[in-house]
């Protein structure tokens, strides 16, 4: 056993060794070619970073005028909701309120969609990400509504600003659980909810939190849209062995 050890801990340095080898070995070439492959194979996920690479960018070059006409004309609040249901509910999901924040979504949509649009293929991501996005901005958009009903929100919300890509990001996060091998997954839904339970338990939580919430609750509910695990070979039937299969066989008396 001593000796197994030994060999163990000896072939630790030298697998470093060879995959440092192996990373020096990459060529620009070889970068490319893994980039391309990695955009063909999340193209939905890379055209939705496009668009907001471009609506970040008209966001950063117009007047502040301007700037706030397009937050208001797609945001997703409750005058917006009863005039223009299906533009807001589609074009909120294309922009961010600050420009500067482009980078960091990207990061992420790198690390949550483009893994999750892989393993699920484009179809069955993009309605998770869209069924979280639409059901977590109605969800708590109704909040608002009954919170301004019953005078326990001020009337402007009903204007306020609201657009981004999160609610989609969180229906993805919660539905990548079903990706998580056992036991680990435990312990990734206990991180997951422990993120987005807390600023509802932590006093202040807004509505926003209340959405990104309920649009990891869908993702969570979104198991039938994850791909059907491959199953094992199939066993050969036990039963009792027909004629002709023992003439095969050879275990028949002649």
């Amino acid at each position: 056993m001593a000796q197994q050890t030994t060999q163990a801990a000896r072939t630790v340095p030298t697998r470093f060794r060879a995959a440092a080898h192996r990373l020096r070995r990459v060529t620009p070439h070889d970068a490319w070619r893994f980039a391309a492959h990695w955009v063909r194979s999340s193209p939905g996920t890379h055209i939705w970073l496009a668009i907001l690479a471009v609506t970040s960018t008209v966001m950063a070059l117009v007047p502040p005028e301007a700037r706030s006409y397009l937050l208001h004309h797609f945001s997703t609040n409750l005058v917006e909701l009863h005039r223009h249901p299906i533009r807001v509910l589609i074009g909120s999901a294309f922009w961010i309120e600050t420009p500067s924040g482009f980078a960091f979504y990207a990061a992420l949509f790198e690390l949550v969609h483009a893994p999750a649009e892989r393993w699920l293929g484009t179809w069955r991501w993009l309605f998770t990400a869209a069924t979280a996005h639409v059901g977590a901005t109605l969800l708590s958009q109704k909040a608002v509504f009954f919170g301004i009903r019953e005078d326990r929100l001020p009337h402007s919300l009903a204007h306020a600003v609201d657009i981004g890509v999160s609610y989609g990001l969180a229906g993805v996060v919660g539905v990548l659980a079903y990706r998580v091998p056992r036991p680990w997954r435990w312990a990734y839904l206990a991180a997951v909810l422990g993120f987005f339970v807390h600023p509802m338990l932590a006093g202040g939580s807004t509505y926003t939190d209340l959405g990104h919430l309920t649009a990891a609750l869908i993702g969570l509910c979104c198991y039938p849209a994850t791909p059907v695990a491959p199953r094992g070979p199939a066993r050969p039937p036990t039963g009792p062995r027909t004629e002709a299969e023992e003439v095969r066989t050879g275990r028949r008396a002649g």
